[in-house]
């Protein structure tokens, strides 16, 4: 099969599921077959498209049928369709400094609210598209909850507590930038308010000091590894168990904790985590890659 009749035919099956789903994010080819390593989205009527060379020499070649199939099968013209193409990096690297500067931020839907996004000047848009699911859940548990967002990126799990009627919601990242962008999704929604929280700290750092109020319900979805100049070095292989005994120390009795990884590698310490492993079913159908990510809930009796 083509890249084009693949992309054809995922399409016309997911634009229906997103509409049900109330999305206009949604992936719609994702590294299906092996002779074409492309992943493309859809975003509000634009699309991005992201190459997995295996050769710089392949780049070109690549990209004029991945845009000529966009454009046909997604109907966007060709200044709607972004790129990026993923180089392999080395171990430690950061995969979240800003790539550009020029890039227009727009919003997306996503169970009924709105959250802004960026094609352009990040490696990622702003909404992992692949925790939608888990952000339903914790929308649903959230009611009068105090809940505590490790490691928030864009905040997009603050936004569906905050959604959900948490009692207070607490956000932790180091990057400034995207604590505004954060304070920027619950605005968009109408969920600005002094219950709602943001610490510039490194997260895990942060755990580690003494906090005189626990946490109903706790995200730790830490990146897979960081090297930033402002934060000691953190591998989620090494330092989970850790962060997870910690964060437990900070969950009130009868609290949830979701814990989230997208190191392919990973490999749980059975003592530190022991939870409900909720993937595969966490993963949803648009992402058929099913290795993006593992998600436990953790719930201590």
């Amino acid at each position: 099969m083509s890249f084009a009749n693949r992309l054809r035919k995922n399409f016309k099956h997911l634009k229906k599921w997103a509409e049900r789903e109330g999305t206009d994010a949604f992936r719609v080819y994702d590294r299906d077959m092996p002779e074409h390593p492309v992943v493309v989205e859809s975003y509000a009527g634009r699309a991005l498209a992201q190459l997995f060379p295996r050769r710089e020499a392949d780049v070109e070649a690549m990209r004029a049928e991945v845009g000529a199939a966009v454009e046909e099968v997604l109907g966007v013209p060709a200044a709607a369709v972004h790129w990026k193409t993923h180089r392999p990096h080395r171990w430690g690297e950061s995969q979240y400094e800003r790539q550009g500067k020029g890039g227009e931020r727009f919003t997306v839907q996503e169970g009924g609210l709105r959250f802004w996004v960026n094609l352009d000047d990040y490696l990622d848009t702003g909404l992992f598209l692949d925790h939608r699911g888990t952000r339903a859940r914790v929308r649903s548990e959230a009611r009068g909850k105090r809940f505590l967002n490790l490691f928030c990126y864009t905040g997009a799990f603050t936004v569906h507590a905050a959604a959900g009627e948490a009692a207070s919601t607490t956000s932790v990242d180091l990057s400034g930038t995207y604590l505004d962008w954060a304070e920027a999704n619950l605005d968009l929604n109408g969920l600005a308010g002094r219950r709602h929280r943001f610490i510039q700290a490194d997260a895990a750092e942060w755990l580690s000091e003494k906090h005189p109020e626990p946490f109903d319900l706790i995200v730790l979805d830490p990146p897979s590894f960081s090297a930033s100049k402002r934060a000691r070095r953190f591998d989620v292989q090494r330092d989970h168990p850790r962060l997870l005994r910690q964060a437990l120390d900070l969950l009130a009795p009868g609290g949830a904790l979701y814990f989230s990884t997208n190191f392919r590698g990973f490999r749980p310490d059975e003592r530190a985590l022991q939870g409900e492993e909720l993937t595969p079913k966490s993963l949803p159908p648009d992402f058929h890659q099913r290795d993006i990510h593992r998600c436990w809930r953790v719930a201590p009796l």
